[in-house]
């Protein structure tokens, strides 16, 4: 390396930066002022005030995702754009060789380990949510201007059957492959490097440095901290509520528990609890065999539909969707002059939003299992595996609910569609298959432990955040965080159900999405910077 790259790798090194530098330190807690303080009394007024005026709130979200969605759609769309174009770059880019941790360091976690974490904190909930749903929903009502293949008596017509699946999985691999994945890469791409490469503190405001230099200790850093807090907490409570549906739903469907909301916020508070043991084991403990014993949970149930489903359909159906899902990426990605509006600003503009305001979550917890992992090794093993593993997802459930509809002439699954009870998709196609009690059990207990463990995750994120980048601050702190997480997805719930959900995802999504831009010209100057 020339002496003027080491000069500048150690330029960026001297930033005198420390994890809690600037910390309050009192009663017990050790948190950054005034991130945490703010960030405290925003949320908990959000909880009272909601609390207060259910309807009133309910009404204001939904308001506010119309508005957002309609409005500044583009702006998702390209973002989402750019950030998978910026990581297909670098996996092929010479940048692509520098290590997390610098050249000399060993990865902390084995493949199994970190595949398992990165999996199960990244998107476990959507996917046992949405994975039955969305393909069918998008088969009756296709995107792009297909024709609609179910008629209002119920008939199907056979010619447009074939288009509408094969654009009912591409839409639904778009939404779970390549784009939130790159969103989640780059945000814990550039914390990584700030943190292992850069040895800053673990905090959103670090990733910044390379634009913001010293600035981001004062006001700019508070602001991105804060923002930071926000899009995490209610992406969070927006994973959480669905969770709860979900499993509510699931419980009510097999063993006729009342589906109610008193039901709903008890199911919340014990799952809580449940993330509050889980924290207090710490992250080796809790987080990491909750999450390997959820993936083999979840392992067993994608072969147990494989095997006894569609397995034909489904296997062919992996490469075809694939496939299917390459060829109209560049229609789907596209941000203007579209004929299929409501799929634009129902499903892509709030997945984005959605997926964003997990990032500083997921880029986070990310970044701290990561080091020891080469730029390209991060994102391949971060983009484009958990890519492939999402198609066979949706081929395995939505492709066997398309094929017990199309070929079985079974109606549950599309009566949870036209009805739209999403919660109960998952159980409704189960139950053609053998063994639904036990299958349909072992649903609930994914859900509840991808629950656990995002509540549990996230905690650790928030009050890393909020304690100035310190990874061991008080556990008084972490337990405030996780209990909050749990009431506001309570708040949202009551206010409006999963409207208010997906409203205030896209809400928090929004300013943060503008952030994402900045933090990945940050990533490229830091990798610049960096030995090769």
């Amino acid at each position: 390396m020339s002496t003027a790259s080491t000069e500048t790798a150690t330029e960026d090194l001297d930033h005198g930066l420390e994890p809690g530098q600037d910390n309050v330190r009192w009663l017990g807690l050790d948190v950054h002022n005034p991130v945490f303080f703010v960030s405290a009394v925003v949320i908990v007024a959000f909880v009272i005030i909601s609390l207060i005026f259910r309807d009133q709130a309910g009404d204001a979200l939904g308001g506010l995702r119309v508005w957002l969605t309609s409005t500044f759609d583009w702006l998702f769309i390209i973002a989402g754009n750019l950030f998978v174009l910026f990581c297909l770059f670098l996996v092929v880019s010479p940048l692509g060789k520098v290590r997390i941790g610098g050249a000399d360091a060993v990865a902390d976690y084995s493949y199994a380990g970190w595949f398992a974490m990165l999996f199960a904190a990244g998107m476990g909930i959507g996917l046992m949510f949405f994975g039955v749903l969305e393909p069918m929903y998008h088969f009756n009502n296709p995107p792009l201007g297909l024709t609609p293949p179910v008629g209002e008596d119920g008939t199907v017509n056979a010619e447009a059957a074939g288009p509408a699946v094969t654009a009912a999985m591409a839409a639904t691999v778009f939404h779970w492959g390549l784009h939130p994945w790159a969103i989640y890469a780059v945000v814990g791409l550039s914390l990584a490097l700030v943190a292992y490469n850069k040895n800053m503190p673990l905090s959103i405001r670090s990733a910044f440095y390379p634009i913001f230099g010293e600035r981001v200790r004062g006001w700019v850093g508070h602001v991105i901290d804060t923002m930071a807090v926000f899009a995490t907490l209610f992406g969070l409570a927006t994973s959480l509520g669905f969770g709860a549906e979900q499993a509510m739903a699931g419980l009510n469907f097999l063993y006729d528990i009342p589906n109610t909301d008193t039901a709903k916020v008890v199911l919340i508070f014990l799952i809580t609890a449940a993330a509050l043991v889980s924290v207090l084991a710490g992250l080796d403990a809790g987080v990491k065999r909750l999450s390997e014993f959820n993936m083999v949970l979840a392992i067993l149930l994608l072969a147990f539909v494989i095997v006894l489903g569609p397995t034909l359909a489904i296997v062919s159906g992996f490469f075809s969707n694939a496939a299917s899902y390459v060829m109209q990426l560049p229609a789907l990605s596209n941000p203007f002059g579209r004929e299929d509006e409501a799929f634009v600003h129902g499903w892509t503009t709030f997945y984005w939003a959605w997926w964003i305001s997990w990032s500083p979550f997921v880029g986070m917890f990310i970044a701290r299992v990561s080091r020891g992992r080469t730029v390209r090794e991060f994102i391949v093993c971060v983009l484009i595996v958990p890519t492939l593993v999402s198609i066979l997802w949706m081929t395995a459930f939505g492709g066997t609910a398309i094929h017990e509809f199309l070929n079985q002439g079974y109606q549950g699954v599309q009566e949870t569609v036209v009805a739209y009870v999403p919660e109960l998709s998952l159980f409704r196609m189960l139950e053609v298959l053998p063994l639904a009690g036990l299958t349909s059990l072992v649903g609930i207990v994914l859900v509840i432990v991808f629950f656990v463990t995002s509540s549990d995750s996230g905690s650790l994120v928030i009050d890393t955040i909020t304690a100035g980048g310190k990874v061991d601050a008080p556990v008084a702190q972490r337990v405030f965080w996780c209990i909050f997480e749990g009431l506001v997805a309570i708040v949202l719930l009551l206010g409006g159900g999963l409207a208010a959900l997906q409203a205030a995802s896209v809400a928090t999504g929004f300013p943060f999405a503008i952030l994402l831009v900045l933090m990945m010209w940050a990533t490229w100057k830091a990798l610049r910077a960096e030995p090769r």
